[in-house]
């Protein structure tokens, strides 16, 4: 092989190594400016279109290690590759193969395995890579996100009871007093019958002292006035 298309073909081979996949389409009957066409829907998807002969595809396609497709390869060929996601990339080429009746899909290679044209409309249907994440995420992290507002509602179904009451002027409920320690309490305080009984009690235990009679006199004097017999 001479050197020009030694260079071609190993060019190739390379971007078929870092590409993670490979679509080959019918080129014949496209235009110039369809391929254009084609070429700038592809570039936002970082993807790109060229053609190839076939001999050079078969010898980099064998170089970097992908499936046998010689029946494939027949007539003009054009090959879709890139280095993103092949969901974007398929569906830009269906809807370009069918406004323009053209560039219909041959194979498809992915990950350097074979899949049908159906395969690779049903990959077209998908969403991207990046929105597949985000919707992974999104259920991953929805069973926290009611945890914790369950958690929270007990709290915030009062904060707002509170508020209400709040607006309307009225007291904000008293707090509840477990049955125990209404008990205990109930069993400290002394009964109101019982402190009248103590009062009374001591009432009548103190006696008010009696004055004493005078003593009755015992020197034999006699009262004045009064004459001896």
């Amino acid at each position: 092989m001479r050197p020009e298309k030694a260079n071609i073909v190993s060019d190739l081979s390379e971007k078929l190594n870092r590409s993670p996949f490979l679509l080959v389409t019918d080129y014949q009957r496209m235009k110039v400016d369809q391929f254009g066409e084609l070429r700038n829907r592809l570039a936002p998807a970082g993807a790109e279109v060229r053609v190839v002969k076939n001999s050079f595809l078969k010898r980099a396609m064998a170089d970097s290690g992908m499936p046998d497709v010689t029946d494939k390869l027949t007539g003009q060929t054009a090959i879709v590759m890139g280095e993103n996601d092949v969901a974007p990339v398929a569906k830009i080429l269906k809807l370009f193969a069918t406004e323009f009746k053209i560039a219909a899909l041959k194979i498809g290679i992915v990950n350097k395995e074979i899949v049908s044209t159906s395969d690779v409309e049903a990959l077209a249907e998908l969403p991207s890579l990046e929105v597949l994440r985000a919707q992974l995420l999104g259920l991953l992290l929805t069973p926290a996100t009611q945890l914790v507002r369950i958690l929270n509602e007990p709290a915030s179904a009062f904060a707002r009871l509170l508020a209400a009451k709040a607006e309307k002027g009225e007291a904000a409920p008293a707090p509840v007093v477990p049955a125990a320690e209404a008990t205990q309490s109930q069993a400290t305080e002394v009964p109101p019958a019982e402190s009248k009984i103590e009062e009374v009690t001591t009432a009548t235990a103190e006696v008010t002292p009696t004055e004493a009679a005078p003593p009755e006199s015992t020197t034999g004097e006699t009262p004045a006035g009064e004459t001896a017999s």
